[in-house]
């Protein structure tokens, strides 16, 4: 789940009037021109089912992730993210084959991100931009079934107001674009419950595959992309007391292709986890799909 989340932070920056790639899972530090706007709309299905125990446990999520992007200043945007989530467990306990499900609105994320340091020269350019949000308890986080209250992982919404920030270094050239970053986000408890706290590296490479060498004009680009995320997760926290079966540390490789114009972009990747270290029987990720566009305007 958290890294659904995450996904949502890979915050679309296109330049007014030039192509940009940008990476798939995480943020950029590329402008949006002042005065701009950029939406970005990304579907995503997640399949966690993973499960050391007898229970057989089978989680998929599946979601459309909004996000509308403001360039304030050349060096100031702001980024609200408002998922949409259909969370579905499978559990088998027994003979009996149990399914719990829901569909809603997930939290509303408020981002603010400023160019700090920009360096410049022909064909290239170097920024870094520091960046700071508030997660808002928008989503439904009290939803039942015929067996009573959900568990928080099916919940639509948290219940608590989190916080996060980092940092993101972008270095990008005529031919490729290398992007890095770290980020933290903190969670807060409701409901007798507190999901563990969220640290991360990312880092990602986008290579022009196509056209090979560039002429007059600005055509449309494709790119490849490959993208590394290390994400670590603290216990979650239920009644004041940790969840042994929870948190740990996952590395994901992420394969991907963009396709790059003046206004818009499409994209596409798979989150594979090449190394899980869980704590006890915490359920492990099988893949995250990511599809979707951008569009500045």
């Amino acid at each position: 789940m958290k890294v659904l989340v995450k996904t949502a932070l890979a915050t679309l920056c296109l330049s007014a009037g030039t192509a940009w790639s940008a990476p798939i899972t995480f943020n950029t530090a590329l402008p949006v021109h002042e005065g701009g706007w950029v939406l970005r709309e990304q579907f995503m299905y997640m399949k966690i089912a993973d499960d050391p125990t007898p229970a057989q446990r089978d989680m998929r999520v599946s979601g459309v992730m909004s996000v509308l992007g403001y360039g304030v200043t050349s060096d100031f945007a702001l980024f609200g993210m408002l998922p949409l989530f259909n969370k579905r467990i499978d559990i088998s306990m027994g003979r009996q084959d149990i399914t719990r499900r829901k569909s809603g609105v997930g939290d509303l994320t408020l981002l603010g991100r400023y160019t700090a340091y920009q360096y410049d020269a022909p064909g290239r350019t170097l920024r870094i931009a520091p960046f700071l949000g508030v997660k808002a308890p928008t989503g439904e986080d009290n939803a039942r079934d015929g067996m009573g209250r959900l568990p928080p992982p099916v919940q639509p919404g948290s219940g608590s107001w989190d916080v996060l920030g980092g940092a993101v270094l972008t270095y990008q050239t005529l031919d490729f674009e290398i992007d890095s970053q770290v980020s933290y986000k903190a969670n807060r408890e409701a409901n007798g419950f507190q999901a563990g706290n969220v640290a991360s590296l990312d880092t990602s490479l986008q290579y022009r595959l196509w056209p090979r060498s560039l002429g007059a004009g600005v055509p449309a680009f494709l790119y490849g992309v490959l993208e590394a995320n290390l994400v670590h997760s603290a216990r979650n926290r239920s009644g004041g007391a940790d969840d042994p079966n929870s948190g740990g540390t996952t590395l994901f490789i992420t394969p991907g292709l963009q396709y790059v114009t003046q206004k818009w972009i499409v994209e596409a990747g798979v989150q594979i986890p090449v190394s899980q270290d869980l704590n006890g029987t915490a359920l492990k990720n099988d893949y995250v799909f990511t599809t979707g566009f951008r569009v500045n305007f």
